[in-house]
């Protein structure tokens, strides 16, 4: 793979360079500030989620995400237990070679060593990007993995132009999608759009090439652990769409956040060149063996949109789009049109700086998304459960379980069991409720957060031991069977 994705060392002739020097810096400058922001602040409550399942809850697939995340995490605290920085600088490595792979995507195209660079700064100060890209979690893991995808395709297809068509491009795009597939499954989709869209628009001798054919089954070789898994289980991925489009109207403001956060998460300067991109693949006669690709992601964004999808789906596919803007306004810089850059070049330092301070604002609110950096949420509560906990009877502590309303407090807890001495979380709530309930012994629960009405009915007492915007409440002589109850209070919503 290492092989297929280095850049020549020379270019053939017509074909510009990869411009190493300032991509590389971007990336150099990209990585640096995304570990500062590493060490501050608390788990984000999906870095949580993938510590909590990955340490102790391994397996081929879960209800709402495929197992590469979970299993990145727990690889990388069992080599540093407890130690929150590692996965972050690991995961802000993966997010840099995004900018180098914007550079390589706009060189692919032609993009001489500006457009190069416009392409890397634009992915490098992307507003989502800017706030996500340390953190390991399925959605910034995926990134890189579609980029990686377009750029092999996007090769093979300039390749095939010039009558010099590797195919051994479209069994590394197989490999990509499969390793994808396992990272977060908006893949199938943008796949379908892809192949919908070369029907349509061409070029359909792609579709005729054997190898593309032995990609295909390589992705489903790789790609096969996490289906058979949700197959076993009866597909709740497909059940997780419904809870998706009911969330997002709190989450992200419904279709219209998809509609306008579908967009603008590129950025200030992401923004402009992704809609240039658009429209130059669309309608440009050198972008014509192109077009296919605007098409997919207009495609999938109007899917999206349609179904309240979550505005961060389409990250993946900027970085395609914005090197073709980029290079778009490099041919109009190049004819010297009324529109050149030298009429409009006062533009780019403010527009530029403008996109460098609003990512680094994004940086910052990463840092302070659970709360105050020097006590965040995921450590409040630990503590003060971890105190309630320590509290009970010992007598009635060994026959006590730790449950969560929600999955969030649960991953939280189990994220931070080995320091505060809890036993592991149990929750009802989404992936939670697939790893089982408490065992036999345990006829109480101290239940962390508000949705104690659930529960209240399947025993004989309830006492709030603690108030406050999550509470803590221990509820005492269960009347049923465990598989009873869980089967009662389980619930993906």
């Amino acid at each position: 793979m290492q092989a297929v994705l280095a850049p020549e060392r020379s270019a053939p002739p017509g074909r510009p360079s990869l411009a190493w020097r300032p991509v590389l810096l971007i990336a150099a400058v990209f990585t640096a500030l995304h570990a500062i922001a590493s060490a501050f602040g608390g788990y984000w409550l999906d870095e949580a989620y993938m510590l909590a399942i990955g340490r102790y809850h391994l397996d081929f697939g879960y209800v709402d995400q495929p197992p590469m995340a979970p299993l990145l995490a727990g690889a990388l605290e069992w080599l540093a237990p407890g130690v929150q920085l590692l996965p972050r600088v690991v995961m802000t490595l993966i997010s840099a070679t995004g900018v180098l792979l914007a550079g390589m995507l706009a060189r692919e195209f032609g993009g001489d060593r500006r457009a190069q660079l416009l392409t890397a700064l634009a992915f490098a100060t992307g507003t989502w990007t800017a706030l996500t890209a340390h953190w390991l979690t399925p959605y910034a893991m995926e990134v890189p993995l579609w980029m990686v995808l377009t750029w092999l395709l996007v090769r093979w297809l300039r390749l095939d132009a010039e009558d010099r068509a590797d195919d051994r491009l479209l069994l590394a795009m197989g490999a990509v999608i499969g390793v994808t597939m396992q990272t977060k499954f908006q893949i199938a989709l943008l796949c379908a759009a892809l192949l919908g869209c070369v029907l349509v628009f061409g070029p359909r001798r792609l579709l005729r090439r054997p190898m593309f054919w032995a990609g295909v089954g390589i992705a489903l070789i790789i790609a096969a652990p996490t289906l058979i898994w949700q197959a076993a289980h009866g597909w709740p991925q497909l059940a997780m769409g419904q809870v998706v489009t009911e969330e997002t109207p709190s989450l992200s403001n419904g279709r219209r956040g998809m509609a306008v956060g579908g967009i603008v998460s590129a950025g200030v300067l992401g923004v402009p060149l992704l809609l240039c991109g658009i429209g130059r693949m669309l309608f440009g006669k050198d972008m014509r063996p192109y077009r296919f690709i605007a098409a997919a992601f207009l495609v999938q964004y109007v899917f999206y949109v349609v179904t309240s999808g979550r505005p961060y789906y389409l990250i993946g596919m900027y970085g395609v789009l914005v090197a073709a803007g980029a290079v778009g306004l490099q041919r109009r810089r190049e004819a010297k049109t009324a529109h050149s850059s030298r009429n409009w070049s006062w533009v780019r330092w403010p527009v530029g700086v403008a996109a460098v301070l609003t990512a680094g604002g994004m940086v910052w609110l990463s840092t302070v998304a659970m709360g105050d950096p020097a006590k965040p949420l995921d450590r409040t509560i630990t503590e003060y459960t971890a105190a309630e906990y320590r509290a009970l009877p010992a007598g009635v502590r060994e026959r006590t379980a730790l449950v969560t309303g929600s999955y969030v407090p649960a991953a939280m807890l189990d994220a931070h069991s080995a320091e505060s001495g809890l036993p592991l979380a149990r929750s009802a709530h989404r992936g939670y409720g697939f790893f089982g309930p408490p065992g036999p012994q345990a006829d109480n629960i101290l239940l962390v957060g508000k949705e104690v009405d659930e529960w209240r009915p399947l025993f004989a007492q309830t006492r709030l031991v603690r108030g406050g915007d999550i509470p803590v409440w221990l509820l005492t002589g269960r009347e049923q069977p465990w598989p009873q109850v869980w089967e009662q209070v389980r619930s993906l919503a």
